[in-house]
């Protein structure tokens, strides 16, 4: 007798007999395709039909369908764990070089050397991510700059000469651009999902927002309540860890593209005066934390800053429900209206008409942002959208650093309180000429 085969039913696997290839008159006939086989145990009950099982519908929620997808959990974990230390790392650096040598000066000297070499380096780094891969890439790049963090901590512990501070503060710039590798990744899995990719590039704002208001937080209190180190150690740790985690999910990691000869994305048409956006729209974050910090000089400045970081968090994920994107001009023109609620609240005197002008404030911040980013993506050539998103990184930086000198000189030339609030809303306004004039943000031809 012919050995019996495993066949599935649908009530589940069965044995059924072999049949030859011809058929033979004695032979019984095959059963049909819709009956279930007999169990080869012998005769009894034929099982009862049972109704196919539908897939489960997908949530209604946007933000949860974009983890019913295999991986991203994982990879959104571990960069959640490496890019909350972004926000550490420089609140850290100020405290513990204050405590060590007594000037704040210092501290934010060192820092600044820090995010100017880190301006050069990233977008190189980028682009070899581009290259050669997140994981080849991002890891001993991340490990080289925590060695750096943790060299300069050593540093101050033992109260090194002034050069040397910033000698290592240097090393720490091979920081690779953690959240431009995550968008990066969803722009690969959601290539053609718009609306998709829309929802993602909102909760990644989200998740930038979240981090400078736990990061500098959780920094200020580990360097007050354990040791001035304690920032930065715990960030360095993280930082490594939480790169570790996401480089090994490599099932959603982006191919690696072959070697281009298009050079720097900055040559694709529209990047350049989006960058100039981008630009201005630094000075706006950092002269407004300055000022804001220089008005309010206390231990609840912190707590005030931190609303706006807050209402840009909520405004970003109700703009990631949003079944379109509005366009850039216009969210640069509500930005600029908005910018103008600290300014009346300060006018006033009263912190608390100055916390809620902040907290509506924020809310133009991330769909600016998301509006922006979504811009990128689609200037920048598939093969270079690490570089092209670090580029734009790199513009808001040198924004907030130029916005900070411009507001700490206001709050030091100041003919009145409120006057370095007008250094956000001016920034502002000149993002929105900026958009305006060159035609950034359009909806139709290369411009977006």
């Amino acid at each position: 007798m012919p050995q019996p085969d495993l066949t599935l039913t649908p009530a589940g696997p069965a044995l059924a007999p072999r049949y030859r290839p011809s058929a033979h008159p004695a032979d019984p006939p095959p059963a049909p395709r819709n009956r279930p086989a007999a169990h080869a145990t012998g005769p009894g009950p034929a099982p009862r039909n049972r109704p196919a099982a539908h897939p489960a519908a997908p949530p209604a929620n946007p933000y949860l369908r974009l983890f019913t997808r295999p991986g991203t959990r994982a990879f959104t974990a571990g960069n959640l764990i490496a890019r909350l230390p972004v926000g550490m790392f420089g609140v850290s650096a100020v405290i513990m070089i204050a405590a060590a040598y007594g000037s704040y000066a210092l501290a934010g000297a060192v820092t600044a050397t820090g995010l100017a070499v880190g301006s050069v380096t990233g977008p190189l780094i980028a682009r070899l991510v581009d290259r050669y891969g997140q994981a080849r890439v991002a890891v001993p790049a991340t490990a080289y700059a925590v060695l750096g963090h943790l060299v300069l901590l050593l540093c101050v512990h033992g109260k090194a000469p002034v050069w040397a501070l910033f000698l290592t503060t240097a090393v720490t710039a091979t920081t690779p651009n953690t959240g431009g590798m995550s968008r990066a990744r969803w722009a690969h899995l959601l290539r053609d999902e718009p609306d998709a990719l829309h929802t993602a590039n909102a909760f990644e704002q989200a998740v930038d927002e979240l981090c400078y208001m736990i990061g500098p937080v959780l920094a200020a209190v580990l360097c007050s309540t354990l040791f001035p180190e304690a920032g930065t150690l715990t960030a360095a740790v993280l930082f490594l860890g939480g790169t570790l985690v996401f480089a090994a999910q490599r099932s959603t990691e982006p191919p690696v593209s072959p070697r281009t000869t298009a050079g720097t994305p900055l040559r694709a048409p529209g990047m350049a005066p989006l960058l100039a956006v981008f630009l201005a729209t630094g000075a706006v974050f950092g002269s407004m934390e300055v000022v804001a910090l220089a008005y309010v000089d206390g231990p609840v400045a912190g707590p005030v800053l931190a609303l706006q970081a807050a209402g840009s968090c909520a405004a970003g994920l109700l703009y990631g429900r949003a079944r379109r994107a509005a366009r850039l001009r216009t969210c640069l023109a509500a930005m600029t209206v908005l910018m103008a609620m600290p300014l009346l609240g300060a006018s006033t005197g009263s912190l608390l008409a100055l916390a809620a002008g902040l907290l509506v404030a924020g809310m133009a911040t991330a769909p600016t942002m998301v509006t922006g980013m979504g811009l990128i993506q689609r200037l920048t050539p598939p093969a270079q959208l690490n570089e092209g998103m670090t580029l734009a990184v790199t513009a808001l930086l040198a924004g907030i650093a130029a916005g900070s000198a411009g507001g700490g000189w206001a709050a030091d030339h100041a003919p009145f309180a409120s006057f370095g609030f007008l250094i956000p809303v001016t920034a502002a306004a000149t993002a929105l000429t900026l958009c305006a004039t060159t035609g950034v943000g359009r909806r139709n031809g290369n411009m977006g």
